[in-house]
């Protein structure tokens, strides 16, 4: 990383564009503030990762959402958009797959014959935070969509879902906890489930222009939805 001045900049642009054809990013100040920076462009998920990782030590390496859907488009991973940085998500276990599989049966049986419809990973959902302008782009285990009519194809849902469900690993426990809950808010997902194996319970935090109304945890009996479902909690785990 270089810290050069406005007028630097003026009088060696070609140099600085060199270093950041290198993918080294360069910040600019003015009167002894930054202002600005040039960073490279990132189109391939191994430069990215490698690039994230030598950026540790000076902070987060974020990419703009449509080098996002370039790198997506050209790797076999399934990748997250999430506060402008990359993931790339490890393959679930039988167990998580299980209790995944266990949760959509009965989503999918309580919605019989209604107009909302539960979906499973993987599928991109966009989720724009409330006061801001480039969503987040995810994968939640499972998503409760009841806008079907007019935001969705054979190809990809664009609406926002009424409830989602992530069911925490050891890999995305922070992330679905903490990140994930903040972005669901913020978009106006009426109803997060976060499923947690580990301490056997689920968590069910239900928003309401964009604040969190209430949390319930359950560790064992029936499981009310926002959408009037009923759920066993031994059915699930």
């Amino acid at each position: 990383m270089k810290t050069i001045s406005a007028t630097e900049l003026k009088k060696n642009l070609g140099l600085y564009l060199d270093a950041v054809k290198e993918k080294e990013e360069v910040y600019i100040t003015k009167n002894n503030k930054k202002i600005a920076k040039l960073a490279p462009i990132y189109s391939d998920l191994e430069n990215y990762f490698n690039a994230k990782e030598e950026a540790i030590t000076y902070g987060e390496l974020k990419v703009s959402l449509e080098e996002f859907k370039e790198i997506s488009n050209k790797s076999d991973s399934r990748l997250e958009y999430l506060n402008g940085q990359i993931f790339q998500m490890a393959s679930p276990s039988i167990k998580h797959q299980a209790i995944v599989g266990q949760i959509y049966y009965a989503l999918t049986t309580g919605l019989k014959n209604h107009i909302c419809k539960a979906f499973v990973a993987p599928c991109d959902v966009y989720f724009l935070k409330h006061m801001t302008k480039v969503p987040d782009v995810l994968q939640p285990d499972i998503f409760v969509a009841c806008d079907l009519e007019e935001h969705v194809n054979e190809n990809s849902y664009t609406g926002l879902p009424t409830i989602v469900v992530e069911v925490l690993s050891p890999s995305t426990r922070n992330r679905d906890a903490v990140y994930k809950l903040n972005t669901y808010m913020l978009s106006g997902v009426q109803e997060y489930w976060i499923v947690d194996p580990e301490d056997q319970q689920i968590m069910i935090y239900t928003f309401e222009n964009y604040i969190m109304k209430h949390v319930r945890i359950f560790k064992s009996g029936i499981i009310k939805s926002v959408l009037g479902i009923e759920i066993l909690f031994e059915e699930i785990l």
